[in-house]
């Protein structure tokens, strides 16, 4: 029997007799071990706990951005103020509605209110001044008016009508030549004019001594209840929203509907007919400049923008940016720019008016020799003209007559005017107040809709 003998080769062992020498094993290169070792122990830990390190890291983020929003209230709104400051048009949101948080702003380090008005207690007892505002400068305005109605003159006049009248250009030139007492044009120039309202919202307007008012003429916007005020300025305040009948119907099928006593919540609905101007934009500049024709016996006036929520106490606005300051008329500085001929090409820009008619504006204004400089007086020479807070004096109507003169007769963009005018009447009582304190006066609401275009059964005027 053959015994059969197994033999292992171990790995060191050749087949061919040689025997392998143990390999020496492979040296790293100085340094490399100290730089893999604790990165490999770092990303071992992270791997580890990074669902604690990203909750603790939530956690400081939350904290941390809490902070500086109760700090600075007004940082809430930053997405729609860094489209505000380029366009006006597109800030806010329906998420602004009611809001009655202050605006602050940086000052040296540290958040001041953009708008110090008084307290509550002190607005609950706030009265109108005894005396008006000494306005020396004018002694007296005369209103043109057309008696009988015609409209012989009514060649190569633009937009002009039997409502505005037909100012020439030399008319136009002689209306910035004051010399104590002014005659001018300035809306209601004939009784077939246009913007009819009934003898029961006139005797109502009549008794206005302070009013706020607002306008929405095609459907636009909605109508927004203010806010913030106290009794005091309930029972001496008028507020008074125009509508037209677009606008009614539009407000009506979202159920503000009209009361028997012409209100809707806390506002008077004036419902105007036979609006003079095809253009709705040129419409809504009668209630914004002319509050003094609206209003005759009024001694002051609030303007705001069918876009906002007017959310502060009316007298308290008053006694912050007239009173307290001695101003005639206060109105916000603009965000983005500083005089008018920049404003021009933003207007052209955003297609908000054609070139050919804001060269027009242009030219006439360097005829008149006004400059480029930024700045009017000490303070910026262009406006954001969404509020306006007046006192009802010989100077401020004047100033309104001649902006309303301005619009009619170039583009509607009233901020394009505004400088224009203020230049050549020289006036000087004016506050021009930071935007951050109208953004504290309103909640920004944008605008809603499309505005419908006026139709006519006669023909457009």
């Amino acid at each position: 029997m053959i015994n059969s003998i197994s033999i292992s080769i171990s790995d060191e062992d050749d087949l061919s007799g040689r025997v392998r020498l143990p390999q020496r094993p492979r040296r790293r290169k100085p340094g490399r071990a100290a730089r893999s070792g604790p990165l490999r122990r770092i990303c071992r830990i992270l791997s580890r706990w990074w669902p604690v390190l990203f909750f603790v890291a939530f956690v400081f983020l939350f904290f941390k951005v809490s902070k500086h929003t109760q700090r600075a209230p007004d940082l809430v709104r930053v997405a729609s103020d860094k489209s505000s400051r380029e366009d006006p048009e597109l800030e806010g949101s329906i998420g602004n509605l009611n809001r009655l948080d202050p605006v602050t702003r940086g000052v040296h380090g540290g958040r001041e209110l953009c708008l110090k008005i008084l307290s509550r207690e002190k607005l609950e007892g706030l009265d109108f001044p005894s005396s008006v505002n000494p306005d020396i400068s004018i002694g007296r305005i005369h209103y043109k008016s057309g008696e009988p109605c015609s409209e012989e003159n009514a060649t190569n006049t633009g937009r002009f009508n039997s409502y505005t009248g037909y100012p020439s250009l030399h008319e136009r030139e002689e209306s910035f030549k004051v010399k104590g007492a002014a005659e001018v044009y300035c809306g209601f120039y004939c009784e077939k004019g246009g913007f009819k309202i009934s003898d029961e919202d006139k005797n109502y307007m009549r008794k206005c001594k302070a009013v706020v008012s607002t306008c929405a003429f095609g459907g636009g916007d909605d109508l927004y209840q203010p806010i913030g005020m106290t009794d005091t300025s309930l029972q001496n305040v008028c507020y008074i929203a125009f509508w037209d009948e677009i606008t009614r119907s539009t407000q009506e099928s979202e159920g503000k509907v009209i009361g028997d006593n012409g209100m809707v919540g806390k506002w008077r609905i004036i419902v105007v007919s036979d609006l003079p101007f095809s253009d709705q934009r040129l419409n809504g500049k009668i209630p914004k400049m002319l509050s003094h024709r609206l209003f005759p016996e009024a001694r002051y006036s609030i303007w705001v923008d069918s876009k906002s929520q007017f959310r502060r106490d009316p007298l308290g606005v008053l006694e912050a940016l007239l009173w307290r300051t001695g101003s005639v008329l206060a109105i916000s500085e603009h965000g983005a720019r500083s005089n008018l001929y920049d404003e021009a090409k933003a207007i052209v820009r955003k297609n908000k008016a054609t070139p050919e008619e804001v060269e027009v504006q242009l030219r006439q204004y360097r005829l008149d020799g006004m400059p480029e400089d930024k700045r009017f007086n000490g303070k910026k020479a262009l406006a954001e003209a969404s509020i306006i807070v007046r006192e009802h004096t010989p100077s401020t109507n004047l100033f309104m007559c001649l902006w309303f003169n301005e619009v009619v007769r170039f583009t509607s963009r009233d901020q394009l005017s505004f400088p224009y005018v203020m230049r050549r009447l020289n006036l000087t009582a004016v506050n021009m107040f930071p935007v951050c304190t109208r953004k504290d006066l309103v909640n920004s609401m944008g605008h809603k809709r499309k505005v419908k275009p006026l139709l006519r059964e006669n023909g457009a005027r």
